[in-house]
């Protein structure tokens, strides 16, 4: 949530800080502002609304001109979105923005009212500016101890980008849970949220850890510990490039990346199979380590948490092992049954993920071993977990997760093959031919892409002014039918519910009413005659059928109004190639109605706080 950007170089600060602002704007966003240094002033131009509305605003109120400053897109969270509330925020000869909560902001702010205070907004991020206005004033001319100071008495996560006013041209950064990198380019350097920012200007740059703070100047880039001392930190470089990270001649980002899965799934499992084998030595996984593990916890959030949904279908299946699955949010406060000898396997596209870090370290406290599933390098999640899988999906931009989705899938079902053999449950010759079938996936989505496109779109079509609807399915399938009901709600803004299809009739059939739309998803042949009853229950009734059908189940016609079939695999491996026509349904409805595709309201790509 929110995007944080800082610039000290010789280019045009305000350019570069709205140019970097847009590579975030998947990250979520109501209000954009800027800080630019202008004549050794700090000239502030912030609006609420998108980064066109900041934009047309300089065009009247005026651009500040300078080569150094800090620029934000603000999600709210203490406030409503508006002008005044917008970031940056300023305190005595000090200037911010702020991603993440302070949780103890009231009594802070109390303090610093009681010192004669004055508060323009409703935000945490303001008592943060004014507090460190009020140490400056303690230690005049004293940046770094400043913060220092300040930071000794915040709770909760932040990442701060701050400008002091005695300090022209340059810019500290500090950071606390919050994601935040520092860019070094040549004659130049970066704050940034997430890589993607930078991109077009370096691909080189410092992770910042707990309590580091970056001073960046004219000189380039400092680094220091908590308590003002220096440090030496290895320069990493992204393995990301600027093709990666734009739109390529698709419409949107979100289509895009569905186009990408294919090459998605290759990049991330074709490095962790030897001789035909799930090889996954490099992340620390090794046979012996999985004989060990008694059961299995999956804790995630949202499109990941559906993702570990299909992994415990496919693990107690093959592996015979118990797999509980949790929702982050939650996991932590039902004190869970967990001890050594278990393991909790995270998986989180950004890898900082708030409420699943935080289950994680619960995890660790416990005594069990973690497993983080991520596709961000050096995020939180992946530096902290036991063991790692990267899914090298590249950047995913669109709000709406489509590739990272389905290559956590991939992994998954690797992952239960590696643990399946490891307890005896299959054998080698077993786990080659899984093996062998998942590297088929990818040209089975080629082929959903290829042939389903205009179906897909003829589907939504039907959708378009629909005010609610229902996904069913049955094993597998209901797992599907959970993802793709929210892939569908989160850019369409249509109502939509996922039910296990034999539950209809304890009570959700009530919701039922003529021209209905109901996506039935049926790709299970072992339970294709019962999904196949429910939705002639729900067609008896007047719903409007959506069928997603493997291309070998012959179904009554009277049973469906409309279907798109799935090119055929087992049944265990069809959550991959059906999940492409449930991507691509949602994309056109949101398409067809109008909507933002990538940039959904009220949501954000990666959630830092709980």
């Amino acid at each position: 949530m929110c995007g944080i950007v800082g610039y000290v170089g010789y280019r045009d600060c305000s350019e570069v800080l709205v140019s970097a602002l847009t590579k975030l704007e998947y990250r979520g966003y109501d209000s954009a502002g800027i800080a630019v240094f202008d004549n050794n002033e700090i000239k502030v131009a912030k609006s609420k609304g998108r980064l066109a509305d900041l934009v047309e605003k300089m065009k009247t109120d005026g651009k500040p001109e300078g080569v150094a400053g800090i620029g934000h897109t603000r999600w709210a969270t203490h406030g409503e979105p508006s002008d005044v509330n917008s970031h940056p925020h300023s305190g005595a000869k000090v200037t911010i923005v702020h991603n993440g909560i302070i949780e103890n902001y009231k009594e802070l702010k109390k303090f610093l009212t009681d010192k004669g205070a004055k508060f323009l907004s409703d935000t945490d991020t303001e008592v943060v500016a004014k507090l460190l206005g009020y140490y400056y004033k303690l230690n005049p001319g004293k940046p770094l101890d400043t913060i220092v100071e300040t930071i000794k008495e915040l709770e909760g996560s932040f990442a701060l980008g701050v400008v002091f006013q005695d300090f022209p041209d340059v810019v500290y950064a500090v950071r606390r849970e919050s994601p935040l990198i520092v860019g070094v380019g040549k004659n130049e350097s970066f704050i940034a949220s997430d890589v993607p920012a930078i991109l077009q200007y370096t691909k080189d740059y410092y992770l910042l850890e707990h309590d580091e703070i970056a001073k960046l100047d004219c000189n380039g880039v400092e680094i220091f510990d908590e308590h003002g001392k220096k440090l030496e930190k290895e320069l990493l470089t992204a393995d990301w490039d600027m093709d990666a990270a734009e739109k390529g001649g698709y419409p949107h980002f979100m289509i895009k990346e569905i186009h990408e899965q294919p090459s998605s799934i290759k990049t991330t499992i074709t490095p962790r199979i030897s001789n035909g084998l799930p090889d996954l030595k490099e992340c620390s996984i090794d046979l012996e380590k999985l004989r060990k593990f008694k059961q299995i916890f999956i804790v995630a959030c949202g499109t990941a948490m559906h993702a570990g949904m299909v992994g415990k279908y496919v693990i107690e299946k093959l592996a015979r092992v118990s797999v509980t699955v949790d929702i982050a949010s939650e996991f932590r406060y039902r004190e869970p049954l967990i001890s050594k000898g278990d393991l909790v396997i995270i998986i989180s596209q950004s890898g900082e993920t708030a409420d699943s870090l935080a289950a994680m370290r619960l995890a660790k406290k416990l005594g069990a071993s973690t497993l983080a599933i991520v596709n961000a390098k050096g995020s939180s999640i992946a530096r902290e977990a036991d063991m790692l899988i990267y899914t090298h999906a590249g950047p995913e931009i669109a709000v709406a997760s489509t590739k990272a989705y389905i290559v956590q899938l991939a992994v998954m079902y690797l992952f239960a093959f590696d643990l399946a053999l490891a307890k005896g449950m299959i054998d080698e010759a077993e786990c080659k031919r899984l093996t062998s079938i998942l590297q088929d996936m990818p040209s089975l989505i080629e082929t959903i892409l290829e042939t389903e496109l205009e179906n897909t779109q003829y589907v939504s079509n039907q959708l378009i002014t629909a005010e609610s609807l229902l996904y069913i399915g049955r094993g597998l399938d209901y797992a599907l039918s959970m993802e793709g009901s929210l892939k569908l709600k989160e850019i369409s803004y249509i109502h939509s519910e996922s039910y296990a299809a034999g539950e209809l009739k304890h009570g959700t059939i009530s919701l039922i009413t003529k021209d209905m739309p109901v996506i039935a998803v049926a790709t299970q042949s072992a339970l294709l005659d019962k999904t196949v009853s429910n939705i002639k229950e729900v067609k008896a009734r007047g719903a409007k059928v959506i069928l997603i059908a493997r291309d070998d189940f012959n179904v009554d016609e009277d049973a469906y109004d409309y279907i798109v079939r799935v090119p055929k695999t087992e049944d265990l491996f069809m959550p991959i190639p059906a999940a492409v026509p449930l991507q691509l349904i949602a994309y056109y409805t949101s398409v067809l109605r109008g909507n933002d595709v990538d940039k959904p309201r009220n949501l954000a790509k990666s959630v830092t706080v709980e």
